[in-house]
């Protein structure tokens, strides 16, 4: 399962790594959130040229990554199979990683994360399967290393997981209040209230060149929709929301008065009225 905005060469190198998967069957869903370049034409060029057995669904519309996966985990959940492989656009996997996250799904997992190096320096770990995130300040970090995902607060970054129909099927789709980012932990956290375990298959190397599904972005763009999402986040999951809400704001805030980031200010305080203006509604 891949979304793509406005991302054709690096989803195109991402289905040409899934295209060389060692395990099988393999059916890809890639979803366009309503591209305005040419990728919808460039996508499905490359899946006939890969004879890759793929499907591309058009949102209509940027539909943000929770919103735009669920429109193909509803697709695929129609045939009901075995498991779920949500990937990002800009990464690539070497051909037994599939084959690797299916044999780390045992009794009881409800997510497999992947571990994910930088697409620009590969020796370099971006995420050992994703990282912890604090219901209290919204404070969320990833790991570089091994690390137990029995915590309760550690989470699988969606930039590479595999789902089981069956923990799918009872933990529901992805919540669409988040447009990008929180989205995982979210997830990761109903997966564990609903009884499911989070793990990690080690053994995965996938290249993650980071910020590909989202082209064009500047930072401000960027800061103010994680400053949204994590106001949702702690709306959602934090045992004192209000408190935890403000704890997160005031270290956002703090930290661009130091660095006389002026700019990155201004779009907190553009996510924080975002935030205000949609709750409202």
């Amino acid at each position: 399962m891949v979304v793509n905005w406005n991302g054709w060469s690096d989803t195109v190198a991402c289905l040409e790594s899934l295209a060389a998967q060692t395990y099988s069957p393999l059916q890809v869903i890639v979803v366009d959130n309503g591209s305005e370049d040419e990728s919808v034409t460039q996508i499905c060029a490359a899946i006939r040229r890969l004879r890759l057995n793929a499907q591309v669904l058009e949102a209509g519309a940027n539909l943000g990554f929770a919103a735009g996966t669920n429109v193909g985990l509803r697709k695929g959940m129609e045939t009901k199979p075995e498991f779920f492989w949500l990937l990002n656009n800009d990464t690539v996997c070497p051909p037994d990683t599939l084959e690797k996250l299916v044999r780390k799904c045992g009794p009881g997992v409800g997510v497999v994360g992947s571990v994910l190096y930088f697409q620009h320096d590969p020796a370099r770990v971006q995420a050992w399967g994703g990282g912890r995130v604090s219901t209290l300040s919204g404070y969320s970090t990833h790991f570089d290393g091994p690390q137990n995902f029995e915590e309760p607060d550690t989470f699988a970054t969606f930039a590479s997981v595999l789902i089981p129909y069956e923990a799918l099927a009872q933990i529901g789709l992805l919540w669409e209040g988040y447009f990008m980012y929180f989205d995982d932990a979210d997830y990761c956290l109903r997966t564990r209230s609903a009884g499911w375990r989070i793990a990690v298959a080690e053994d995965t190397a996938i290249l993650h060149r980071e910020g590909g599904s989202l082209p064009g972005a500047r930072a401000p763009e960027m800061e103010q929709i994680i400053v949204v999402s994590g106001l949702r986040f702690l709306e959602r999951q934090s045992s004192f929301p209000k408190m935890g809400q403000v704890i997160f704001l005031s270290g956002k805030v703090l930290r661009r008065l130091l660095g006389l980031k002026f700019r990155s200010l201004q779009a907190v305080i553009a996510g924080l009225r975002q935030y205000k203006v949609e709750r409202s509604k």
